[in-house]
């Protein structure tokens, strides 16, 4: 029996009616039933495409005109937007990138975890969704003899040249990037070279506290030694007054993984500080820390309202990070126990804690799937867990765990809203019921969603 052939080669152009998007923010066009997935183009709209790659069920298409034009599309501010990746969807109106992922959550809740009697709140934006990155972190390289910095090329490692600012980070870190390089260019600090595995300079890292205006720089290099340290420490610190801390951070693999294991403080402080409401945080060089502080609280005081604490009951924050949801959750609850594998985030949540004064949190280094079973043996029963896994969403025996444990709130915070649909399905067999849902617009202007998510024990 014959193959059935796709109704379009590799390298042929087709003009097609667009009429859905995809959750990575492509445009989804169908010929006679085949769909062609396509990069910057909307619903609505109709488009003259190029197939560049072709599958039996799929194929991907490169833009080269837009015929009719939807009234969301807009003009992307980044002028290395369509080159760099790094963003998504700056063509599309905010509105429309808000609505788009309430509906991506609102499809995966249905199709995988047949959740339908539940309505998925609009997505809770930003009044103004640009420059909110409280980070940035950009490769270094040599062209012609002077040092460049920018973002990589999509799918490459080429650096974009002429790449001056990224409009959805804070304009101070664009700034002291572009300080560091143009110092370490003129002492003729060399960048490192991939191909060869030479030169010293990989990284350049800024963070800024949004509420303090205190920054970190982090230069992180092959080598151990940093050539001219003192005179690039000396014109830093006395040209910016912001900066309180420059780090070290010495990563020597042949890897695409920025930061290395070695880190040491070159000058100022180990830490700078920020708050996200009234808690006030220390961040080091390798803490995970929120990159959006205005969405983290909208995010928080959500998942505080979700939690429903009225000053008796005991929480369990898994994947607790630098304690950012456990000191918030620790003002109303009675006690708090967070649990995070990486021993370095858990000290820091010690310190933060201790920083605010906060005497009712007990953090624990371990995998939750682990701990949360021994707690439970030491009579441990939480009225609420809340739940802030990785993309992969929670391990089975973690699932296993929360359930064995019976709270009565469950608040699952969600960054891949398909892990977190399958979760759901779990929760729900084993006794639990979704009861709400609201998507929160954490970084805008790319395809990413973070979700909050509210559970309750069925009694009966």
């Amino acid at each position: 029996m014959n193959k059935p052939q796709a109704p379009v080669k590799k390298n042929q152009t087709v003009t097609l009616n667009f009429e859905d998007i995809t959750h990575e923010g492509s445009g989804v066009g169908k010929l006679d039933g085949y769909p062609l997935f396509v990069e910057n183009v909307l619903p609505g709209e109709t488009a003259k495409v190029k197939a560049i790659k072709v599958k039996k069920n799929y194929a991907i298409g490169k833009l080269l005109e837009i015929e009719t034009e939807s009234a969301e599309r807009v003009t992307p501010p980044c002028n290395v937007y369509f080159q760099c990746g790094g963003c998504q969807l700056q063509h599309m109106s905010y509105q429309m990138q808000l609505d788009m992922k309430r509906q991506q959550v609102e499809t995966v809740l249905k199709k995988i975890a047949h959740i339908e009697s539940v309505s998925v709140e609009p997505t809770l934006g930003m009044e103004d969704p640009w420059r909110y990155r409280n980070k940035v972190q950009i490769p270094v390289a040599n062209k012609q003899g002077e040092l460049i910095t920018g973002f990589y090329r999509k799918k490459s490692h080429d650096i974009i040249e002429g790449m001056d600012r990224c409009i959805i980070t804070a304009e101070v870190n664009d700034r002291m990037v572009e300080a560091v390089r143009s110092i370490a260019d003129q002492l003729g600090i060399p960048a490192y070279d991939e191909q060869s595995h030479r030169g010293v300079l990989r990284h350049i890292m800024a963070r800024t506290g949004q509420e303090t205006d205190q920054t970190m720089i982090v230069l992180v290099t092959r080598t151990n030694e940093l050539p001219h340290k003192k005179q690039l420490i000396k014109q830093l610190t006395e040209t910016y007054p912001n900066v309180k801390s420059i780090i070290q951070n010495v990563n020597q693999e042949r890897t695409n993984v920025i930061l290395g294991k070695r880190t040491l403080c070159l000058w100022g402080d180990e830490y700078i500080y920020d708050t996200i409401g009234e808690i006030k945080f220390a961040i080091s060089a390798k803490s995970f820390y929120q990159i959006n502080p205005d969405q983290t609280k909208v995010l928080y005081e959500k998942a505080l309202e979700y939690a429903n604490l009225t000053g008796g009951e005991t929480v369990i924050d898994a994947y607790c990070g630098i304690g950012t949801i456990s000191l918030f959750l620790a003002e109303k609850a009675k006690k708090v126990y967070g649990v995070e594998v990486v021993p370095e985030a858990i000290e820091d949540a010690k310190q933060n804690a201790i920083l605010n004064g906060i005497t009712n949190t007990e953090f624990v280094v371990g995998q939750a799937e682990k701990v949360m079973p021994w707690w439970t043996a030491q009579g441990l029963r939480p009225d609420v867990i809340v739940v802030d896994p990785p993309r992969k969403g929670c391990d089975q025996a973690l699932l296993d765990a929360m359930l064995e444990m019976k709270p009565d709130r469950i608040v699952y915070v969600s960054c891949n809203p398909s892990t977190l649909a399958r979760d759901l399905a779990i929760l729900e067999e084993g006794g639990y019921q979704t009861q709400k849902v609201q998507p929160v617009d954490m970084f805008p202007q790319t395809s990413h969603v973070e979700t909050i998510t509210l559970l309750c024990r069925q009694t009966t």
